[in-house]
């Protein structure tokens, strides 16, 4: 018995979750917290928590590079290897922009509620089990961890009726998400024997007749719709838009980043690790994917007044753009997945930042016509929004461009010359709602004075460091896309 415990004790290493550890401690301090603070008085707590995403942001990056023995543990459960730290930066940037635009906009809403902060940090401590877990149920507990957290912020505003509408959509896609995970899972248990991404690809190169097992094939399928639904690719994207719709706006910006991030982490390990060797017949159904995904999200975003709702079908399609690099399946393909990650949590949650300063409470001036002449009233935030819009296209010199070069220039690299140009096409395709936005912002009569728009700490905080990364990115993208080709597994 003592043998077993030492073998159980040695094989923890707090090291190898930390990141979600640190963040997880922070998230059940700030409950208690909060239960000791005034009603309706949340900044302390909005503060708290921006120091809980800058010292696990240290926490994150000192794990970079370290050995491989000192980043791994429960029994080879995790790993904080380079993979897993990038996509926690990529978490905490999306967090931690959330936080900053949040606690202003929760008081014009008449929601100070203090939980949730805690709520985003959890969540962000179940991406970051996502990213590291190099087993299946790691990487299902994760999810579960995460999925939980947002049904409750999808649905936060409990007296609207579209914020329950979000919540209970977004728990039905869980559900199925979660139920085709693990259906998945465990038909690959009971091909290979084992839960472990890395066993599970040695079992299927040992065993190459397993590759045709009827099992397999139905677990590979399996767990791709489960990590599908996450990144709402289409045709599993159906209720997504009326979650992003109807979830309070912070929270849209957020599951547009943060949560599709840690599905892609999820998925990129799983299908180059463990089955790696069935590429052929992933990359010819997720060929077939990402150019769905291109063309029904930007081709429904046309018809959307409604800016939110317009983003949410964007969020859409930039999932297929991410989707390219995938089926690339090249470290430039790969690489440029992981660059595109954070490159669009910057300019997705700097536009939703703006969006937030300037909706009304009720946020029904959210749309088109509400938008008319914000470009001439509100110049400096009229100014910051076309720049995300513009990358959000794929205009150089932002960040939006460098990161759809990469992800193309690894579809051609690897053979898939029409599928980069399909996706070039969808770009253009995708100017016309995006220049629709600019063209009510500077070419419409202003039918309001946008007197509301007030200057809120935190959110101007948030547009500025997105301004600031997209631009920087976009000019100077060199130096993060080596640490993306260095996060490869």
């Amino acid at each position: 018995m003592e043998n077993l415990v030492q073998i159980a004790m040695n094989n923890v290493n707090f090291g190898a979750i930390m990141p979600a550890l640190v963040l997880s401690l922070f998230g059940m301090a700030l409950l208690l917290i909060n239960v000791f603070s005034p009603r309706g008085k949340t900044a302390h707590v909005a503060w708290l928590s921006m120091v809980a995403i800058g010292v696990t942001a240290v926490v994150a990056v000192n794990a970079w590079n370290k050995p491989f023995q000192e980043i791994t543990g429960f029994a080879g459960h995790v790993a904080l290897d380079n993979f897993a730290t990038f996509f926690n930066i990529i978490f905490l940037v999306a967090a931690g922009l959330t936080i900053l635009m949040s606690d202003d906009y929760l008081k014009r809403e008449g929601y100070p509620v203090g939980e949730y902060y805690p709520l985003i940090l959890l969540c962000t401590a179940g991406a970051m089990f996502m990213a590291s877990g190099i087993n299946l149920m790691t990487i299902f507990l994760g999810l579960e961890v995460l999925s939980v957290a947002l049904y409750v912020l999808a649905g936060f505003f409990r007296d609207q009726a579209q914020s329950n509408e979000a919540g209970l959509k977004y728990f039905f896609l869980g559900a199925f998400s979660t139920g085709f995970l693990l259906y998945g899972i465990a038909l690959l248990y009971g091909v290979t024997g084992t839960t472990n991404v890395a066993e599970i690809g040695g079992y299927l190169n040992a065993n190459p007749g397993a590759y045709s097992n009827l099992m397999t094939v139905a677990g590979m399928i399996l767990l791709s719709v489960g990590f599908l639904f996450k990144i709402a690719i289409v045709p599993f994207h159906m209720w997504a838009p009326d979650v992003y719709q109807g979830a309070p706006t912070p929270i849209t910006a957020f599951m547009s980043a943060g949560p599709k991030a840690a599905a892609f982490a999820a998925f990129l390990r799983v299908f180059f690790l463990g089955l790696g060797g069935m590429q052929a017949d992933w990359t010819s159904l997720l060929w077939v994917l990402a150019v769905l995904t291109m063309f029904v999200g930007n081709v429904l975003a046309i018809y959307q007044t409604n800016l939110k709702r317009m983003l949410a079908y964007s969020s859409v399609a930039h999932a297929g753009y991410a989707l390219v690099g995938m089926v690339a399946a090249n470290a430039v393909g790969v690489s440029g997945v992981l660059f595109y990650m954070l490159a669009y949590t910057l300019m997705n949650l700097g536009a939703f930042a703006v969006l937030v300063l300037l909706g009304k409470k009720g946020e029904e001036n959210l749309t088109l016509d509400g938008i008319a002449g914000f470009g001439y009233k509100r110049p400096y935030l009229g100014v910051a929004l076309t720049i995300f819009l513009f990358s959000l296209m794929g205009i150089p010199p932002t960040v939006g461009f460098t990161g759809k070069f990469y992800i193309f220039a690894g579809a051609v690299k690897a053979g898939y010359v029409w599928l980069a140009i399909l996706g070039v096409l969808n770009s253009a395709l995708s100017l016309y709602y995006y220049l629709r936005v600019m063209v009510y912002m500077y070419f419409k009569e202003p039918t309001e004075d946008f007197s509301w728009v007030k200057v809120q700490v935190g959110a101007v905080i948030s547009v500025l460091i997105a301004l600031a990364g997209v631009l920087y990115l976009g000019v100077i993208p060199g130096k993060v896309m080596d640490l993306a080709k260095m996060a490869l597994f």
